[in-house]
């Protein structure tokens, strides 16, 4: 992001993992702060990276959104570093530097030559535990989030509708919340609000340190230890257990909004790796949403686009490395002459298919080669690789689940894909939201009116 105006929401990871191990190193230091360094060396570039255990499902009502007000905030200084000197002193360095905030984590991260590692390292050690949080930089950045709120969500009709599925697909689960939070919540944010969610998250036994690229890892560890070694940890508690519970009937929604297109939005509730009965039914269910929306050929780009041509969009979409069970989410947009009315017996019609009939040997390796070849290509980046274990540490799963992917997919059957489909794929715990185009006022919006 442009840490003023844009921030990053990761909202799931793609495919991780391969054939070849991922060999990381790991150390943890005495404080508890966990260290990962995964060695690349085909260029002089590291990227670093701290993850926190801290997204939006931790937070409670009142403060929405305020693991993400606090990203912001930690570029705001130190005694040592005052506002505006992080980003300074590492483009001074030649590097680049970037936060994001997701519903189970956040994360700092920089890109630099390796030989300056150690800087990244100074910065990031300093903000852990001494971040000076000032009521008039609170100010102005409590204007930039409502500016960001209303550029990506209030003036984005996908993304209000997004917004308000959510929180009626979910009853009780902290997901139902936005990453960015709810208006009225960010507009009465206060210093005490963030420095006493500051205390109680941002710690060395609360965080996870990523390295990757042209590093050694003794010297990676050691370099940790200089710098993050004298860091105090903190008695974090862990939280109270937050399932969801049990749908008990189709919920369905209408958002009006302005817009040019209407749309549909289908969410049924499904486990991911975590919370699955057996771990395969996680896999099962990513097999599963690469039948339907796997590139150009998956059914419903080839079925509903092209083939019955109802649709000018259509896609799904699953991420299995949530803390929480997820929803797998079918949505899109009809073609001229069409309603969402089509599209929702469509889409259902695509469900029910894969309920009754298994997928053919060919449609289940082309899904399968599908996954390597997206993995081979994202191990091209330090960052993705980085980011691949930070989410998998983050979440609980671990980052050796990294190498276990590829074979998991592998392993996975037509029956066992069949057999989810039944399992989870159910009207009774399906939500749904219909987005009905409202009058678009160009002629105030030429005029910068809103």
């Amino acid at each position: 992001m442009n840490k003023r105006l844009v921030c990053t929401f990761l909202l799931c990871l793609p495919a991780f993992g391969s054939s070849a191990e991922t060999k990381a190193f790991e150390h943890v230091l005495s404080n508890g702060l966990k260290v990962l360094v995964k060695e690349d060396h085909r260029s002089p570039v590291v990227v670093s990276q701290v993850w926190y255990k801290v997204g939006s499902s931790y937070e409670p009502g009142g403060v929405t959104g305020i693991s993400h007000m606090l990203e912001h905030m930690m570029f705001k200084g130190t005694d040592k570093h005052p506002a505006g000197e992080f980003s300074r002193i590492i483009a001074e360095n030649g590097g680049d530097e970037n936060a994001f905030t997701g519903q189970d984590y956040t994360a700092y991260f920089q890109t630099m030559e390796a030989s300056r590692l150690a800087v990244s390292f100074e910065l990031e050690a300093d903000r852990m535990r001494n971040l000076h949080l000032l009521p008039e930089e609170l100010k102005k950045e409590l204007q930039v989030v409502t500016e960001e709120r209303r550029m990506r969500t209030d003036d984005n009709p996908q993304a209000k509708m997004h917004e308000h599925f959510i929180s009626t697909a979910y009853t009780n689960s902290p997901y139902k919340h936005p990453v960015i939070g709810w208006p009225a919540d960010i507009a009465n944010y206060t210093v005490e609000d963030l420095q006493a969610w500051y205390q109680r998250w941002y710690a060395p036994n609360n965080a996870t340190l990523v390295v990757v690229g042209d590093v050694q890892p003794k010297a990676v560890f050691d370099l940790a230890e200089k710098y993050f070694g004298a860091l105090k940890p903190s008695d974090i508690k862990p939280l109270k257990p937050q399932t969801e519970i049990e749908q008990l009937g189709v919920r369905k929604m209408t958002v009006k909004v302005p817009a040019k297109l209407p749309s549909i939005l289908m969410g049924y509730k499904v486990p991911v790796l975590k919370t699955a009965a057996n771990e395969w039914e996680a896999y099962a269910l990513e097999v599963l949403a690469g039948v339907l929306d796997g590139g150009s050929s998956a059914r419903l780009t080839s079925g509903l686009v092209r083939g019955k041509q109802i649709a000018v969009s259509a896609g799904a979409g699953y991420g299995l490395t949530s803390r929480m069970s997820n929803l797998f989410e079918l949505e899109a947009t009809p073609a001229e002459g069409k309603t969402v009315s089509d599209l929702e017996a469509a889409l259902k019609n695509e469900v029910k298919k894969l309920q009754q009939n298994l997928i053919s040997s060919e449609e289940l390796q082309r899904i399968k080669a599908q996954v390597l070849a997206t993995d081979i290509y994202q191990k091209d980046s330090n960052f993705y690789q980085a980011m691949e274990l930070g989410i998998l540490e983050t979440v609980g799963l671990g980052w050796q689940k990294a190498d276990e992917y590829v074979a998991k997919i592998n392993q996975v059957t037509a029956e066992q894909v069949r057999d989810v489909a039944r399992k989870y794929l159910l009207e009774d715990h399906l939500s749904i939201a219909y987005l009905e185009p409202q009058t678009i006022n160009t002629t105030a919006e030429k005029k910068g009116v809103k």
